[in-house]
């Protein structure tokens, strides 16, 4: 397997640190990057040796999970890589570092043209940050096979660029079947509940593509047993994360409000990094996710008591049908925090 390098732009972070007259930094990775933190920050080291650089060690959710107000606040600049920007208000300047990907979409691309059905006219396009500045060469892809390829930007995303918290960018789109350029499940998993459509993953690090009817259907039949076990439940805990980009403390009050008014106990639980452990002191039947809608699908298993979206709360509750299924998602638009 290839070895894939990500862009990190080194010049244009010298270049915001000068401007900045910045001396403390903090640098900011998802997981799967974290293995070129020492690198990165090396690099940066070796062209503004005088500034100090601190590699934040805690998990990374995404761009809603800035290190913004970490160490005190004696941090004069966060460099966040892998994301881009959300409208929120952060506590020092935050440089955002797409980290582009080097990884061969054409493979996949082509891989996938064989998974489209013989009736399909018109296709969907959408991606991540670390693949969006090979968009055109998709599209040219996809179109030297006689397609017609469509695109759309979303409330807070950049043309054809899905989150895992937002999907709107592909909710106008009207397409007989939609391509994922990236390597996570979820984000496929997200476009086919909203949009109803067959997905195909382009996944560029294996060089394959997938259909996620397979993975579509599983998931849900872990999410029917969770509604399902939930149903019993008297007491629901609603986790509020103090994350700027995941604070949704007006829903978490609506939950509140409604579970009381259908006869059941409910609890606000407030924290910043959520996990099983934490649960464990509060003797509670089922829990509800204000925070990163991925928490209670991704990290299901890892539950003992059910763990509802919002919208799976309904269900249990009898507000919304099980046929009308959707997503969670966290839209953050013109939105000061």
């Amino acid at each position: 397997m290839p070895v894939i390098e990500y862009d990190y732009k080194i010049g244009q972070i010298k270049s915001e640190i000068e401007r900045l007259d910045a001396k403390n930094i903090i640098l900011q990775f998802p997981e799967g990057l974290k293995t070129d933190a020492i690198d990165v920050s090396n690099s940066i080291q070796e062209v503004v040796p005088y500034v100090n650089i601190i590699i934040d060690a805690d998990p990374c959710f995404g761009a809603c999970d800035l290190a913004d107000n970490k160490v005190n606040h004696h941090i004069d600049l966060v460099v966040h890589f892998a994301h881009t920007p959300l409208p929120i208000k952060t506590d020092c300047p935050v440089l955002f570092i797409e980290a582009s990907s080097s990884s061969d979409v054409v493979s996949p691309i082509e891989d996938a043209m064989d998974k489209l059905d013989e009736s399909t006219n018109t296709v969907g396009l959408i991606t991540t940050a670390q693949h969006m500045h090979k968009l055109g060469q998709m599209k040219e892809i996809i179109e030297s096979h006689g397609y017609e390829v469509k695109v759309d930007s979303g409330k807070g995303t950049s043309v054809a660029q899905v989150l895992g918290c937002n999907f709107t960018s592909i909710k106008n789109l009207d397409v007989d079947e939609i391509i994922y350029v990236g390597s996570g499940d979820f984000h496929a998993l997200g476009v086919r509940l909203f949009t109803k459509k067959k997905v195909i993953l382009a996944d560029p690090f294996t060089g394959k593509s997938r259909d996620i009817e397979e993975f579509y259907d599983r998931i849900l039949r872990i999410r029917f047993a969770r509604i399902t076990k939930a149903k019993k439940a008297k007491s629901f805990g609603i986790v509020l994360s103090s994350k700027k980009g995941q604070l949704r403390f007006d829903l978490a009050i609506r939950l509140k409000k409604i579970i009381n008014e259908y006869g059941f106990e409910a609890q606000i639980l407030n924290m910043d990094f959520i996990s099983p452990d934490r649960m464990l002191p509060f003797n509670l039947d089922a829990y509800v996710m204000t925070a990163c809608p991925r928490i209670a699908i991704d990290d299901s298993a890892m539950y003992k008591k059910p763990v509802l979206t919002p919208q799976e709360l309904q269900i249990v509750l009898g507000i919304r049908d099980w046929d009308d299924y959707l997503m969670d998602e966290i839209i953050i638009h013109d939105q000061q925090l």
